[in-house]
């Protein structure tokens, strides 16, 4: 498989015998090399040719008195080039393809977080201490109605009215907020 004399037609013997190799163990290559790229047609397909190319690179492993058929010894460099091929692929982290990327859940900027913590401090501040005090019971601390009328020494019919006229300032003070205020 040299690069030597030229054939008919501009093809040289190196072109024949590679692809009579090609013929004659192209099947049986490309069956272990997609059994295992597990099922993976393109990286088998890519590996064969690699496998062949050494080949062409390397005729004096071919032609060596070892071997009856060159067939074990292409066995053993499309298995090598199988293995270093997956461990490439496990030492980089998966590729991301655009669809994933779409479906994934975007997440707040903790810049922006900060931002809007600061809004609502500020914007609680405006409320009068009635309304603050029930506020910052019942969504800041996490009291259920019960316990913050406790706490506070008042009904419960009363907390959820100053929770209710609370909100509803705090929506005219941040409108941008309205949404999650709801």
């Amino acid at each position: 498989m040299t690069a030597g004399t030229t054939l008919t037609h501009g093809t040289t013997t190196a072109e024949h015998e590679l692809a009579a190799l090609q013929r004659e163990h192209g099947r049986p290559l490309f069956g272990l090399l997609l059994r295992l790229c597990d099922g993976d047609r393109q990286r088998a397909e890519d590996l064969l040719q690699e496998t062949l190319v050494r080949a062409w690179q390397h005729p004096e492993a071919l032609r060596a008195g070892d071997f009856a058929s060159a067939r074990p010894w292409l066995l053993t460099v499309a298995r090598r080039l199988a293995i270093d091929a997956r461990r490439a692929r496990q030492a980089r982290p998966p590729e991301v393809g655009d669809a994933a990327l779409a479906n994934a859940p975007v997440c707040a900027d903790h810049a922006e977080r900060a931002a809007a913590a600061l809004d609502v401090r500020e914007a609680v501040k405006t409320l009068t201490p009635e309304h603050r005090e029930v506020l910052v019971l019942v969504y800041f601390q996490g009291a259920s109605v019960a316990e913050a009328a406790a706490a506070l020494g008042i009904p419960a019919g009363t907390v959820k009215s100053r929770a209710f006229y609370a909100l509803r300032a705090l929506r005219r003070v941040l409108p941008g907020y309205a949404t999650d205020l709801r």
